[in-house]
This record gives C-alpha cells, structure tokens and sequence, in this order.
C-alpha cells in the first residue's frame, strides 16, 4: 500500500538527519505495535544506511552474528574480520560508518544482551562530537523505552536528543487509506475504523488478502472467522510479545473492561476477585503497557476505564471469552459476531465523533474554539429511583464558559432532530451547567432540524474526512 500521512514524523527525521551532520544525534521513536514504526523508518532510510531488527528469540552470539553479517555485506567490515563482542561492533559503527543506524525494537535488548545499554552510553559519551552519524531506537514496550532514556538509574538516561512518539493514524488518513482499498461505503468505513482504528498493518492485512471493494462484515469474517484467518493469532501474538509469562491476569482485566467493567470493584467482580489484588496489574495496563486509559465525567469527578487499542477491544468483548467456540465453531462465531458489529460500531462512535469535532475545531468551523473535549455521566432520581443520564460530548472553552453537548446516533434509522434536542436539554439541565449552551447531533440521517441543531449527517462526515468544504451553517 501506498506511503500514507507521517509528513510531520518525517519532517522531524529529516531534521535530525541534517543536524547530525554537526554533531552525533540520538533519537527514539516509540509507540505501540502495529502502529507503523519499522515502515516509517524503512521510507526514512537510505540504501548506504544501516537498519538492526533486536530479536528477542536470539541468543547474544548470534545476534552480534547476524550483525556482523550486515556490516559485511555494507563493505563496512571486510570478509576477513570478525566481530566478536559488543564493544567490538559499536567500535567498528562510531569509528567507520556514516550515515543512520537504526536498532528496531531497542528494548529486548534487556533479554539478549542487557550490558548493550551501558557499552552503548559509552560510546555516546566519547563520540558526543562526532559528525555524520545518527543513531535511532525503537519501541513497542512504551513503558520500558520510557523506563529506559527517563529513568535516571538507567544507562541511556539523558543520552537522547528527541523523542519522537508514534501515534496510531488519525480518521482522515485511515480514510484515506480505505480509499486506496476501494472501500468507499461511508458505513464499511466507519465500521472498520471502530475495530482497527488508525493502525495500518490491518488496512495492509485486507490488501493483502484481495478483499478491496468488499463490505465490512465480509472483511471480518475473513481476517477474523475464516479457517486458518490471517489475524487469528494477532492480539495474542502482539499481548504475549508484551506481557511476556504474566498474561493470564492481564487478559482477564482486558476481558473485564471490554464486556463492560469500567471500574477497578466491577473488574474485581467480573474476575471473582478482591479489589486489591487488581491495583497493580491495572496501574501496568494504564501507565507501563498504555493499553487501558481513563475517561472522566468532563464536569464532573466521576471516570471510568476503557481499552485504548480498538483491535484488543474487539478480540476481548467477542472472541477471547468464547475462544471455544472460536476453535470449534469459528464461522458460526463469526456469523453471530458480524450480526452484532453496528451496535458495536455505535458504542464506538463516541471516540470516532472526538476525532471529527477536532478537525472541526482546528479549521475553526465550529460557534467556538474548544481545548477540551470528552462524555459527560450522571445521576438522578425519579421516583425515588436512582437513575443514569449519559451525554455522549461535551466540548468546553479553556474558561469554560461555553460548552458544545452532543448526541452521537450512528445507526440505520433516521434520527429525529427536534426529539433529540428535547431530551439533549434535559440532561444538560440535569448537570447544573451554567454557562452558555450550543448542541450537536452526529448521526447518519436527520430529520426535524431546529435551527439551533447543529447536525453532522453522513454527508458532512465525508466532506470532513474528504477535506472538501464544510457547510456553511457549522
């Protein structure tokens, strides 16, 4: 597939690139699996440039053999001589070579060779002037690359110059990329964002199988619920690259939250658990793995815990509890599954719906710019019954004295405009808010439009996601 997006993270490459022409620069990019790291890198690189995948599987002997191997085949080394030790190998980089290096996957390092870490501080440390050389690190184990160059214990602390996390693809560039997969279906699109997200290797992996131009529900059953299904082993694979042997309780949490424990005593519940045997494993899973994240009552003290990754969301709420069922009776699964993905889409559509106001926001096309944004929750009696009230966006200034409510409705049927804004009303009276209002209805068809609606119908959604001009009454 086509080389999409990543203009800005190359423009920082290509900075970097020229600034070691001067002096020795360090770099780290990070960010989680999948998300495009090696392929950003690989679009960087020149052919004279070195790139070094760390291969956790490997022994130490037979890492710095297949590097040597590399350095052979640049003309770096000749084919009399050998590389024997670690001290050897950055010897030989600092003093002969010119141009970048890259270590793919830096951090399993700590499994093959922990003392890299501190032979390569020393290198850096006497070549601190060097020019012509600039090195790269990256990362999947966000915890651990932080753990690495922040943490003033460690070897590497304070040896880079910048730090470069990468971040998933936003809508429109996933848009994009949907596009060049013939996919054009708004629907099919905003379904399979809400199971992939802004992750291309899932965009690559239905290129890859010849399912361009196909609907969203066939592309899942074949990439999920197909015999031998190329995503089968995905989540699994990249959760046991990360968990390591400790997965079983971290699966369990992942299970928890995506079937609808948001809090730390509705996991416990959940898994049968006491509360205080949890606290670690979700700390972990929030700030070490970043796979889990909070999301607060925007007025208001109350959060609740999500699952960050979309694909792991979509593998723990449908297919990891029944994996059974997967093995034995998978296109059945699959079946039951697809039947169930426009409620799920619209469950997502909150997180989808943030991403389209801030693009709003940024061309200035909404009553007003905004510098928060998430969901509001709350609570209320009627009839002596405690009851929940939800508003699906809220949207603030930085002094917040106006706020932006809306209603996220992605499905089938027409919405109706002047019943939604009724209701809209109601809860935000219901949250004492006292400053001033302006409501939104993101939703595939609308009827009944007061004036005072501002609506993204599905036609405005692809003007947005297509960067053609917005209507004039946003």
């Amino acid at each position: 597939m086509r080389f999409i997006d990543r203009e800005v993270e190359m423009r920082i490459l290509e900075e970097a690139k020229k600034r070691s022409k001067r002096k020795l620069y360090t770099l780290v990019v990070y960010g989680l699996r999948r998300v495009g790291k090696t392929r950003l890198l690989l679009e960087f690189l020149e052919d004279r440039d070195l790139y070094f995948f760390v291969n956790r599987g490997k022994t130490s002997e037979s890492l710095l053999r297949e590097y040597g191997e590399i350095l052979r085949k640049k003309g770096i080394i000749t084919k009399y001589e050998y590389i024997s030790t670690w001290d050897e190998f950055f010897e030989v980089l600092f003093e002969r070579f010119n141009g970048v290096v890259v270590f793919d996957e830096f951090q399993d390092f700590q499994r093959v060779e922990p003392s890299v870490f501190s032979t390569l501080q020393k290198f850096i440390d006497l070549n601190e002037n060097r020019k012509n050389l600039m090195l790269i690190f990256t990362g999947s184990t966000v915890g651990m690359i932080e753990k690495l160059f922040r943490d003033s214990k460690e070897p590497l602390y304070g040896r880079i110059k910048r730090k470069l996390h990468l971040k998933e693809l936003g809508i429109k560039a996933s848009y994009e990329m949907s596009r060049e997969l013939e996919i054009e279906d708004i629907d099919d699109f905003i379904k399979l964002y809400a199971v992939f997200g802004g992750f291309p290797r899932y965009y690559v992996a239905i290129e890859d199988e010849g399912l361009e131009g196909k609907s969203a529900e066939k592309i899942i059953e074949n990439l999920f619920f197909s015999p031998s299904a190329p995503l089968e082993e995905e989540v699994p694979r990249i959760l046991s690259l990360e968990f390591g042997r400790r997965s079983g309780v971290y699966y369990d949490i992942l299970e928890a939250v995506a079937n609808g424990a948001t809090s730390l005593s509705k996991i416990a519940g959940y898994m049968n658990r006491d509360e205080t045997s949890l606290t670690r494993q979700i700390k972990e899973l929030v700030d070490y793995f970043k796979l889990l994240s909070y999301d607060r009552a925007i007025l208001g003290k109350e959060r609740v815990i999500y699952i960050r990754h979309p694909l792991l969301n979509f593998w723990f709420r449908f297919i990891h509890p029944r994996l059974s069922e997967y093995e034995a009776m998978r296109e059945e699964l699959g079946k039951e599954v697809v039947s169930m993905l426009p409620d799920y889409t619209g469950k997502r559509f909150d997180f989808i719906c943030r991403e389209l106001l801030w693009i709003l926001n940024s061309k200035g096309k909404l009553p007003f710019k905004f510098t928060e944004i998430g969901r509001h929750w709350g609570y209320y009696r009627e009839n002596g019954q405690r009851k929940v009230y939800e508003i699906d966006i809220v949207a603030l200034t930085r002094d917040r004295k106006r706020a932006l409510f809306g209603e996220c409705k992605w499905r089938n049927k027409t919405i109706n405009g002047e019943k939604l804004l009724e209701e809209l009303k109601r809860k935000v009276e219901l949250s004492n808010w006292k400053g001033k209002s302006y409501y939104l209805l993101i939703a595939k068809k609308v009827k009944n439009v007061p004036d005072e609606l501002i609506v993204l119908d599905e036609e405005a959604i692809l003007q947005i996601l297509e960067g053609s001009s917005i209507n004039d009454k946003l």
